[in-house]
């Protein structure tokens, strides 16, 4: 396979910044192709933690080429100063090793306080966003009333292109009772970063589509987890993209044919950031202690996430929605020395069992977990790298989890450490 997609197959957080960062190794071209700054990958490679939210994990390798496409939204501003950071720790970033799609919408600070104007107006309702501005942008977007990367290039015009943004957010700001926005400010800003990021913008999709043509590895890096995903995930408190695979082909502008493999990221237990449901959250001690043992926070917000066991209904339908062909199980070593390991196998809607998650918000609210309860293991999985190295009982829960999701698991992850994978399939193989 030329092509390989990894995705989120739960509420994101399942450790997809390592696996990149690992299967970026045998690519050629890594693609980030939806979200924004709201994302969040930790990598440790040799000890050194790298803390990434728009760039592709591909950007800490040489020689690799990584790619942010039409499908993210982009805060010039977030950008220019991660971008800063990184190269504080040695990492080169130049326009030949990053390219960002010209047609990508960006974020404005307006956006960001929109975000918090909503989520303070909502109250108990509020949705629970990283208050990033990403929701606001991709509104934008879609009203067609968006400033693009490229629009910085065209001085001359971009007043006239930030009026009628305004016309738009001015209402909803007296609406919303604070000051509006002046025009100029505005443009003065954004031609202040133009030349900060300008030499980075090309048409993306063009250099996609010609490394595939050359028959180099491409790697298509998704943002938050498929149960997020604006169609298919738990609605309203969801991200404002769509997260699945597909989103893969038309967030770098290719067509549906070009994903080879697709690779869904799976924790060996269940987290959650924000609000909304989560059928088999733990509040008790065992939860807390996932959650001390996973290091259970955002890396960009440093929120705490809720901590529960594992959910093979959510992530059996959150497979099938996005298309995978094989799961990457990461943090099986936050399991070790737990007597008894709970799996969720379905729920129980007002007395009647049912093994699929409803679209319904009154319904997502009532279902509860029917658990299956499976012995679990006093041995260390903690850096191991050969399927020998596991615990007897470690092994049958990964066969049971394989089983309950009709889905093979190609790789598991057992420490934040780059090399610490047992490999079963290779995505860049099968």
């Amino acid at each position: 396979m030329a092509d390989v997609a990894v995705i989120g197959a739960q509420w994101g957080d399942e450790g997809k910044g390592k696996l990149v960062d690992w299967l970026s190794a045998r690519a050629d071209v890594v693609v980030r192709f939806q979200g924004g700054h709201n994302a969040g990958h930790t990598l440790v490679i040799d000890g050194k933690v790298y803390k990434l939210s728009l760039l592709p994990s591909g950007i800490v390798r040489d020689g690799k080429v990584s790619v942010i496409g039409n499908g993210v939204v982009v805060d010039p501003w977030a950008l220019v100063d991660e971008m800063d950071r990184l190269r504080d720790q040695s990492i080169s970033i130049t326009p030949v090793n990053l390219v960002i799609a010209e047609n990508v919408p960006l974020i404005l600070p307006l956006h960001g306080e929109l975000d918090v104007l909503r989520e303070a107006a909502a109250g108990d309702k509020k949705i629970g966003t990283t208050k990033r501005g990403i929701g606001p942008a991709y509104e934008d977007k879609v009203g067609r009333r968006a400033i693009r990367l490229i629009d910085l290039a065209y001085p001359s015009t971009l007043k006239e292109k930030v009026e009628k943004l305004l016309t738009h957010h001015n209402a909803l700001r007296r609406g919303l009772g604070v000051k509006e926005l002046n025009p100029e400010a505005l443009v003065e800003k954004l031609k202040q970063i133009a030349p900060k990021i300008l030499p980075y913008a090309g048409p993306a999709w063009r250099l996609v589509q010609e490394a595939r043509k050359a028959g180099k590895r491409i790697l298509f890096e998704g943002a938050q987890g498929v149960l997020l995903d604006v169609d298919h995930g738990t609605y309203p408190y969801v991200t404002s993209s769509n997260v699945v695979a597909g989103q893969a082909a038309a967030g770098a502008g290719l067509g549906p044919k070009a994903l080879g493999y697709v690779l869904g990221i799976v924790k060996a237990y269940t987290t959650r950031v924000g609000e909304g449901p989560f059928p088999t959250e733990d509040e008790s001690e065992t939860g807390q202690l996932l959650g001390e043992r996973g290091r259970e926070f955002g890396t960009v917000t440093g929120r705490k996430r809720r901590c529960g066991w594992f959910d093979a209904v959510l992530v059996r339908q959150s497979l099938k929605l996005a298309g995978v062909d094989g799961i990457a199980l990461t943090k099986l070593d936050v399991l070790d020395g737990f007597n008894e390991l709970k799996v969720c196998i379905g729920y129980d809607l007002d007395g009647k069992q049912i093994d699929y998650f409803p679209a319904g918000m009154d319904a997502q609210a009532s279902v509860k977990p029917v658990y299956e309860t499976m012995p679990g293991w006093q041995g260390s999985t903690e850096g191991a790298r050969s399927w020998a190295d596991l615990p007897a009982e470690a092994v049958k829960y990964v066969r049971r989890i394989e089983e309950l999701i009709e889905c093979p698991v190609a790789l598991v992850s057992t420490s934040p450490e780059r090399e610490d994978v047992i490999l079963m399939r290779d995505p860049y193989e099968d």
